[in-house]
C-alpha cells in the first residue's frame, strides 16, 4: 500500500493500446487543438486592434477567450504527448497542477459566462442606464472578482484533493486528473470533505446558471415589446452568440454528471471528458466568429488592411 507521500506520478487514461489509434488520436486532438488556438487568439486581436469592439461586451469576451485557451491548452497537449510517445504517465505535481488550473478556468468561466448575461441584461432592458452601470470600473471590478473567485475555489478544491490518502492503484480513470477519479483511489474518509466541497460547488453552478436563465426571461420579455421587427432581431442577434455557448456548456456539464465516474465504462468516461473540457472551447469562438457581425466586420476590416498594406509594400520594392 502507498501513500500520497510517496506517490511520485500517476498513470492516465489512455485512448487506445493500439499504435496507429495513438496517432489517429494525435492527430485528431492536434487539429482540434489548431482550431481552437487560432480561433481564440483571432477573438483576442480582432477585439484588441479594433477600436469599435472596445466595448464591455467584447471586454468579456476577451477574457472568455483567454479562459477557453488555458483550459484547453491544460489537458490536450499533455493528452497528445502522451499517444505520440505511447506512455500514460503523469507527475504528482503535474496532477495537481492540472487539478488545480482545471477547477480555476472552469469557475472563471462559469463567472464570465454570468456577467456576460448581465451585460446582455442591462443593454436591452435598460438600455439608457448602459453606460452609467456598465462602465470600466465596474467592468474590471467584476472581471477582478470571477478570476479571484476562481483562484480561491481552486485552491479549497485541490488542498482538499491532495490531503487524502491515496492506496493501491495510481491509476487515474480520465485522460486528465479529474477529482472523481482521484477520490476513487482513495482509502481514507477524508474525501468526504472534497465530496461536500464538490457539492457547494454544484450550487454555485446551479446559481450560476438560474442567474442567467431569470436574466434571459426577462430580456425576451424586453424583446417581445420592442415594436420594430428590426430592433428585435438586432437585440436576439446581439444575445444568441452568448446564450448559444451557454447551452453548449449546459449541456456537456449535464452530460458529465448525469453518467457518474464511479460507475461509467473507461470509453464512456472519455467521451464525457471530451465533451466537458475540449469541444467548448474549441467551439466558442467558432460560435461567436459565425453568428457575430461586428467580429466578421472586424476580420474583413483586419483582412483589407493586410492586403493593403502588402500590396503598398510591394509598390515601393523594384
Amino acid at each position: 500500500m502507498s501513500n500520497r507521500t510517496n506517490m511520485t506520478e500517476f498513470l492516465l487514461l489512455g485512448f487506445s493500446e493500439v499504435r496507429e489509434l495513438q496517432i489517429l488520436h494525435f492527430l485528431l486532438f492536434l487539429g482540434i487543438y489548431l482550431v481552437a488556438l487560432t480561433g481564440n487568439l483571432l477573438v483576442i486581436t480582432l477585439v484588441v486592434l479594433d477600436s469599435h469592439l472596445h466595448t464591455p461586451m467584447y471586454f468579456f469576451l476577451v477574457n472568455l477567450s483567454i479562459i477557453d485557451l488555458g483550459s484547453i491548452s491544460l489537458t490536450v497537449p499533455k493528452s497528445m504527448a502522451n499517444s505520440l510517445l505511447n506512455t500514460r504517465s503523469i507527475s504528482y505535481a503535474g496532477c495537481v497542477t492540472q487539478v488545480f488550473l482545471f477547477i480555476f478556468f472552469t469557475a472563471v468561466d462559469f463567472g464570465f459566462l454570468t456577467i456576460m448575461a448581465y451585460d446582455r441584461y442591462i443593454a436591452i432592458c435598460k438600455p439608457l442606464h448602459y453606460e452609467t452601470i456598465m462602465n470600466r470600473r465596474a467592468c474590471v471590478q467584476m472581471a477582478v472578482s470571477a478570476w479571484i473567485t476562481g483562484v480561491l475555489l481552486s485552491t479549497l478544491h485541490t488542498g482538499n484533493t491532495f490531503a487524502i490518502t491515496f492506496c493501491g492503484s495510481n491509476t487515474v480513470g480520465q485522460f486528465y486528473c479529474e477529482i472523481p477519479q482521484l477520490l476513487k483511489l482513495s482509502c481514507s474518509d477524508l474525501y468526504l470533505g472534497e465530496v461536500g466541497v464538490i457539492s457547494f460547488n454544484v450550487f454555485l453552478g446551479i446559481s450560476c446558471f438560474g442567474f442567467i436563465i431569470v436574466s434571459y426571461i426577462q430580456i425576451f420579455k424586453t424583446m417581445l415589446r420592442i415594436p420594430s421587427g428590426q430592433g428585435r432581431q438586432k437585440a436576439f442577434s446581439t444575445c444568441l452568440p452568448h446564450l448559444t455557448v451557454v447551452s453548449l456548456l449546459l449541456c456537456t456539464s449535464v452530460f458529465a454528471y448525469m453518467n457518474p465516474a464511479f460507475s461509467s465504462p473507461s470509453g464512456q468516461v472519455l467521451v464525457v471528458g471530451v465533451l466537458y473540457s475540449v469541444v467548448p472551447p474549441m467551439m466558442n469562438p467558432i460560435i461567436y466568429g459565425v453568428r457575430n457581425k461586428a467580429i466578421k466586420g472586424a476580420l474583413k476590416k483586419l483582412t483589407r488592411w493586410r492586403l493593403f498594406t502588402k500590396n503598398t509594400i510591394s509598390g515601393f520594392l523594384p
